[in-house]
């Protein structure tokens, strides 16, 4: 039997649901014979809670570093790089050379074929999230071997900014809607009747809203009666002491934010937990607020107002990277936030259906689940390699 591992080396854990259900569709059908590869104890506690009772239908397995240089070098570079997801690879390549197929979320994984050789191992590409970002199209994606997309405007922009051979492409549709699509929960507001927003920045020094914006959002909304906030950022916005970005090239300094926002009655601060990624605040928020975070398009799954912060004088009206901002309003520093909010609500009618075709351009939906669909892909594109 055809022997796949889903790997899930990250010290966050946003980028499981974009795999996991597919792994787990795979060995339901007996498609293939799945391992879980887990590289830090939180990930997979995520995956066990995840995954259930489904997960004794796979091999969990915990990938660590082997060799005394590797342990050195992740000591000394992890609160600036991510030391040990790198060299993960290099420790232990022999695993890696017992599969037939590699399913990843990330890009990193490549370096078993750029760096190490592995040519035989085929190396399938989940994604995650939907977003518009110029580094979701980067040249590296047209190094996988198969690439599973959620909807058209993926699969075009892969086809025509990075090159990716259509022929290696399969539009299955979002799989973390499978997983998380329902989930939402009461958030413990004082005055739980008041619209509730959520502001998810972007880590990005040269993208984000956060370093020139966030703080005077935070304390608009702490002076406010009106409008309950949810602050709940990329994970990785204060998952290391500096926050370092390679497209575009940019290093700052973190600093989380004053204690007293989270102590204010109508403000909610997660700053990475489970709740962060797992569209629990998506679904729950009544109005979004961002930047270019790929998250707006899970928060329109259901569509709602959206209000865009434009920290930068960015050009963005015919950038590509920037299609979400036609969702909603774009406001940029010395704007009064909660004014922008308003306008938003007030505005939500003209932008519904933009919302309503971008969810349709980003989505495939068919009556058949994401996480099956891409199950079946991956099985036909392997008994076709094979073939």
């Amino acid at each position: 039997m055809t022997r796949i591992c889903f790997l899930f080396n990250h010290d966050q854990t946003h980028q499981i649901a974009h795999s996991l259900p597919i792994a787990l569709e795979l060995a339901r059908t007996g498609l293939a014979k799945v391992t879980l590869a887990v590289t830090e104890a939180r990930i997979e506690q995520s995956v066990r809670t995840l995954a259930g009772a489904d997960l004794g239908l796979c091999e969990l397995v915990t990938l660590g570093l082997h060799t005394r240089t590797s342990r050195l070098l992740q000591r000394g570079l992890e609160g600036l790089i991510p030391a040990r997801k790198l060299l993960v690879y290099r420790d232990n390549l022999e695993f890696f050379r017992g599969f037939d197929a590699l399913v990843v979320a990330e890009k990193t994984s490549l370096l078993l074929k750029t760096r190490y050789g592995l040519d035989n191992l085929k190396i399938i590409h989940t994604r995650h999230g939907a977003g518009d970002r110029a580094i979701g199209f980067g040249k590296e994606s047209a190094r996988f071997d198969l690439v599973l997309v959620a909807g058209p405007k993926i699969e075009r922009r892969l086809v025509a900014d990075a090159g990716v051979d259509p022929a290696r492409i399969r539009v299955v549709g979002y799989s973390k809607f499978d997983l998380c699509g329902a989930n939402r929960r009461d958030l413990g507001f004082a005055q739980a009747s008041r619209p509730t927003v959520l502001y998810n920045p972007h880590p990005s020094p040269r993208l984000s809203s956060w370093f020139t914006m966030g703080e005077a959002l935070l304390e608009a909304f702490a002076a406010s009666n009106e409008f309950n906030l949810v602050f709940a950022p990329h994970v990785m916005m204060f998952a290391r002491r500096w926050t370092v970005t390679i497209n575009p090239p940019a290093i700052r300094r973190m600093h989380p934010p004053a204690a007293r926002f989270a102590e204010a009655p109508n403000i909610h601060v997660d700053l990475g937990s489970a709740a962060s990624t797992d569209m629990t605040y998506t679904n729950s928020a009544d109005i979004y607020i961002g930047d270019v975070s790929s998250q707006v398009y899970e928060f329109l799954y259901h569509p709602r107002p959206c209000l865009f912060l434009d920290a930068h004088q960015t050009a963005w009206e015919n950038d590509p990277d920037y299609a979400h901002w036609k969702a909603g309003p774009v406001i940029g520093p010395g704007t009064d936030i909660l004014a922008g909010v308003r306008n938003a609500i007030a505005t939500r009618d003209r932008y519904l259906p933009v919302q309503r075709a971008m969810l349709a351009d980003t989505f495939s939906v068919t009556d058949e689940p994401a996480a099956l669909r891409g199950a079946k892909a991956i099985a036909q594109f392997l008994a076709s390699s094979e073939a």
